[in-house]
């Protein structure tokens, strides 16, 4: 099976306090990799080295054979990477439609001025965007019935599906998400999870997620890596990583 994401012996250190320590894990192409592990135990550190808003003091980070490490964060996006965060970060005062399109900024090929001016290519390119969020993106999470309307007051998990929607307007080859399931009742994260195996089995995007909820994390996961103390302890599928005594020692409550 082929990797679409891999990282090598990767350590991060602030201040003399290491947030990873070694950490090698591969996300295989076309399937959903979950990272777990108690508070603290690095998840969200190495989100950001993948993103390039921490740097790696050692290691290595490939990802479809280009060099992760030696790009900046902006472009990031461009070599085919969207995350979304736990926080909703949407505009209120916007539709539907108008906030997915703000996710398509960095697929925009047109210059500052044509832009500006909202002729010729610039005038193109947003009618394709347009087209692809009506025809492609909306559809997929179920969100066409809310296209023009405003963000402000829909119900969390529309707002959920939203942000995921923006993130996908980018055509990623890999979708990071940031506690997807975060804030959510039983059956928002039940819907969450089938929209995930949605987007991974009908768009060919490897999807990458850190969350808390492990129901959700064990049900719909083809394969989990474990962090403790910024360290990876196991990886494998969820009946290999539940069956794992250092993990049930770590991190699902073993006596």
């Amino acid at each position: 099976m082929r990797n679409l994401l891999e990282l090598s012996g990767v350590s991060v250190s602030f201040g003399g306090i290491k947030a990873l320590s070694d950490v090698s894990m591969n996300v295989p192409l076309n399937q959903v990799t979950a990272v777990i592990g108690p508070n603290g135990a690095g998840k969200t550190s190495l989100f950001n080295v993948i993103s390039g808003f921490y740097p790696a003091n050692e290691g290595g980070v490939s990802f479809s054979g280009d060099d992760l490490l030696k790009r900046p964060a902006h472009a990031r996006s461009t070599l085919g990477i969207s995350r979304t965060f736990q926080n909703i970060a949407l505009f209120p005062g916007m539709t539907v439609e108008e906030n997915i399109k703000l996710g398509a900024h960095a697929q925009l090929k047109t210059g500052l001025f044509a832009a500006a001016l909202y002729f010729g290519p610039a005038q193109r390119e947003e009618a394709a965007i347009t087209e692809r969020i009506a025809t492609d993106i909306l559809p997929l999470l179920d969100l066409s019935d809310y296209r023009h309307r405003s963000v402000s007051g829909l119900p969390y998990g529309v707002q959920k599906r939203i942000e995921l929607a923006r993130a996908l307007v980018n055509k990623p080859q890999l979708l990071m998400l940031d506690e997807p399931f975060a804030g959510m009742p039983s059956p928002e994260k039940a819907k969450m999870s089938s929209y995930i195996r949605r987007i991974v089995s009908e768009t060919g995007i490897t999807a990458l997620l850190i969350d808390h909820d492990m129901e959700s994390i064990m049900s719909m996961s083809d394969q989990i890596v474990v962090l403790n103390f910024g360290r990876v302890i196991a990886a494998g599928t969820p009946a290999e990583v539940q069956g794992n005594p250092a993990v049930v020692e770590a991190y699902l409550g073993g006596e």
